[in-house]
C-alpha cells in the first residue's frame, strides 16, 4: 500500500473520502483506477494533476503524490 494525498474540487467534493489527506491505496493504481474506486463518472473529471503537472489517466501514482481532480468547468 502507498499514500497519496487527494483533493477533489467543486462538484467532485462529495466524493472525497474522510482520510483523504493521508489516502490509502495499492501500489500501481492508474488515475482511472482510483476515479472508479472513488465511485466518480470517469466524465465528471476533466482535469487531473499529480504534484502541481497535468496528467492523464493512465498515469501510475506514487507514495506521497498530491493528487487533484477537477470537474469540466463552464462560465460565460
Amino acid at each position: 500500500m502507498i499514500k497519496i494525498h487527494l483533493n477533489l474540487f467543486v462538484t467532485l467534493s462529495k466524493y472525497l473520502p474522510e482520510n483523504s489527506e493521508c489516502f490509502e491505496i495499492f501500489e500501481n493504481t492508474s488515475v482511472e483506477k482510483l476515479i472508479f474506486d472513488l465511485g466518480i463518472p470517469l466524465d465528471f473529471v476533466k482535469l487531473i494533476f499529480i504534484n502541481g503537472k497535468r496528467q492523464d489517466l493512465n498515469y501510475q501514482l506514487k507514495h506521497n503524490d498530491r493528487v487533484g481532480l477537477f470537474p469540466p468547468v463552464g462560465g460565460g
